[in-house]
């Protein structure tokens, strides 16, 4: 999939960097001091690197779990999103990561621990049950045989149940949800869009019909928490729907 690995020299030694390099051993890397040096360079071809993107592999710093916009919840007046990566596998066309960054590339963060110890302190500082929203700035599950990240952040959230986790996804990589047991404060959200809106401007994506499919199963295998579905659908567990229009 990855021909071409960028990782910062910081990472370079990290676990999570020495495990993708073993998938992609024939990949070329090469180091770099931040990733902003390729990522953000000027006179990029964001169409013509959608076509083939590069992995990049970094460190990320700052704040790592931030207040969603106004409006984005599901039940909490305490909401948070973090972002292990920046850039999406799929194409929509009508997404806004479509002219948010200069490069294509995938940009993923390898220090998930530096994410758990922030989300830690948010969970303390919340008065009320907080919920963490993955998948804003990427997908959650597209890139999961290669990340992990739905594996280690389940586990994480096991150990912290009054604090909500909401994977959002296109994907139909479901095997991390479908091999362990249930988490009542999960949430899986799959991302529709009419049959003939996906069929024209989500490139690359699931079917829609293979990603109710996906939902189905993840329902099957996870009881759990479901919104904005009608009453005689409400017992689908933790699997929730979330409609897209495209304007």
């Amino acid at each position: 999939m990855f021909d071409l690995i960028y990782a910062e020299e910081e990472v370079l030694d990290h676990p999570r960097t020495q495990s993708i390099r073993a998938r992609f051993a024939d990949a070329q890397l090469v180091p770099c001091k931040r990733y902003g040096e390729v990522f953000n360079r000027s006179a990029q071809n964001f169409r013509l690197q959608k076509q083939r993107p590069a992995l990049v592999l970094a460190h990320k710093s700052g704040h790592l779990a931030l207040p969603t916009p106004p409006g984005y919840g599901i039940g909490s007046q305490s909401n948070y999103y973090f972002s292990h990566m920046l850039n999406c596998l799929y194409d929509c066309r009508y997404c806004f990561l479509q002219g948010m960054y200069r490069s294509a590339y995938m940009v993923l963060f390898v220090n998930y621990e530096d994410f758990q110890e922030e989300i830690d302190a948010r969970i303390a500082a919340s008065a009320d049950t907080p919920y963490f929203f993955s998948g804003y700035d990427c997908d959650s599950l597209a890139l999961e045989g290669i990340t992990d990240f739905t594996s280690y952040f389940l586990d994480f959230f096991a150990e912290r149940p009054d604090a909500f986790f909401e994977l959002r996804t296109k994907s139909i990589r479901t095997r991390s949800l479908l091999q362990r047991k249930a988490l009542k404060n999960c949430v899986v959200a799959f991302s529709l869009s009419p049959d003939p809106i996906a069929k024209a401007l989500e490139h690359g994506a699931p079917p829609v019909a293979r990603r109710l499919c996906a939902g189905g199963r993840a329902r099957d295998a996870v009881a759990g928490h479901a919104r904005a579905l009608p009453r005689s659908a409400r017992r689908i567990g933790r699997a929730r729907l979330a409609y897209w229009p495209a304007l």
